[in-house]
């Protein structure tokens, strides 16, 4: 038996569907979030204590000015749940001086009138020790990168939704959805549920969910290290900038010592393993911890102690890197969010705001030209 419909159904309440939420509750609209884990949880994406969030975006000019509503939209909920939920490092995107990470971070600064400094190895490891990069390397540095507290971001999108009516139901996988008279009919292990729009930021789950991006939306195995520093004084928040650095390794990006005692550190893409989000193996091994630990020996060697705490997550990736963010051309009523290809977590803010204007008014004045479905051949 269906139950009452609703305006909105969003599946999925991690870092997007909980931003979704919250502004479509905001805006009076009859909305149901679903998500199969618990609220928060560490099965997907929006995990692992810290996430980076930076202006200077080396990927894609078009991404600050939606940097910067969600950084007004963060300091908003940061207001609203009166605990703080963004801490400002400064952020780092270091490199050789033609790497693609060096010279898109200096087009999106001077595209943008963002502040920044260029700077040498020799100077950026005067300015912050911790840092040890070789001598030919350059290094952005942006004052007004930092970090999110991705759980708490979550949770407070969700409690603030509820304040505003939003029903939720955790714990309760989606099996299915159709089209309806109505709009869309979502089927779950628990009930039946009607609505005018569907909402889906599934992460790892939507090449299963919304079969258009089957082959569009590719799950892999994500690894973080937290590494006890030798100079911890070296690696607090005020004097360790977040940083996004591309070796002869690899890319990788890493944290100074913030709620776990270590170092945390990544590498994008960790070991290329393409997974199925129901299987993957969620344990942390040896040869996980040596790529990391090779790393950090090498270009931060004062926070090369013992490993403290390993992670896995996933990222889901499109075939050129950039996010959906869409309507289904076939289904309209349909909107999608997600895959991120690990640089999302930070626009959840504003993507919230983006999904809650494409669910109500069927557009938004975010420019998503670049996020569309249609760049894909069969995109819709």
């Amino acid at each position: 038996m269906i139950q009452r419909p609703y305006d909105v159904i969003v599946i999925g309440l991690g870092a997007m569907g909980s931003a979704a939420l919250f502004h479509l509750a905001r805006r009076g609209c009859t909305v149901l979030g679903l998500e199969r884990f618990n609220i928060p949880h560490d099965r997907g994406s929006s995990h692992g204590i810290t996430r980076i969030i930076r202006l200077a975006y080396y990927e894609h000019p078009s991404y600050v000015p939606l940097l910067r509503r969600a950084y007004e939209l963060w300091d908003e909920l940061e207001r609203s749940a009166g605990i703080p939920l963004r801490y400002t490092t400064g952020s780092i995107d270091a490199g050789p001086a033609a790497s693609a990470v060096v010279e898109g971070s200096l087009q999106s600064c001077q595209e943008h009138d963002l502040p920044h400094e260029v700077l040498t190895s020799t100077e950026l490891t005067e300015r912050f020790p911790g840092y040890w990069l070789p001598n030919e390397f350059v290094a952005v540095l942006q004052p007004q990168g930092g970090f999110l507290l991705p759980e708490l971001c979550i949770s407070y999108h969700v409690i603030g939704a509820q304040g505003a009516g939003a029903e939720v139901h955790a714990r309760e996988q989606v099996l299915e959805w159709e089209p309806s008279p109505r709009g869309v009919v979502v089927t779950t292990e628990r009930g039946v549920y009607e609505a005018e729009k569907l909402i889906v930021s599934a992460g790892a789950w939507m090449g299963k969910l919304v079969p258009p991006l089957s082959g569009l939306a590719v799950p892999e195995r994500q690894v973080l290290a937290w590494m006890q520093p030798l100079r911890p004084d070296l690696f607090r928040p005020e004097r360790f900038p977040v940083f996004n650095l591309v070796v002869e390794e690899g890319r990788y990006y890493g944290f100074p010592v913030f709620g776990i005692p270590g170092f945390k550190v990544g590498r994008y893409h960790h070991r290329d393993e393409v997974v199925d989000p129901d299987t993957m193996d969620w344990a942390c091994h040896p040869e996980d911890e040596r790529l990391l630990r090779a790393f950090t020996d090498r270009y931060f060697p004062a926070a090369a102690g013992p490993t403290t705490a390993m992670h896995a997550c996933m990222f889901t990736n499109t075939p050129d890197k950039h996010f959906v963010l869409d309507m289904l051309p076939s289904l309209p009523q349909v909107i999608v969010a997600s895959p991120c290809s690990g640089h999302g977590f930070k626009f959840a803010s504003v993507v919230g705001e983006i999904l809650a204007d494409l669910a109500t008014d069927g557009t938004t004045r975010h420019d998503i030209s670049l996020h569309r479905l249609g760049r894909f051949v069969g995109g819709g």
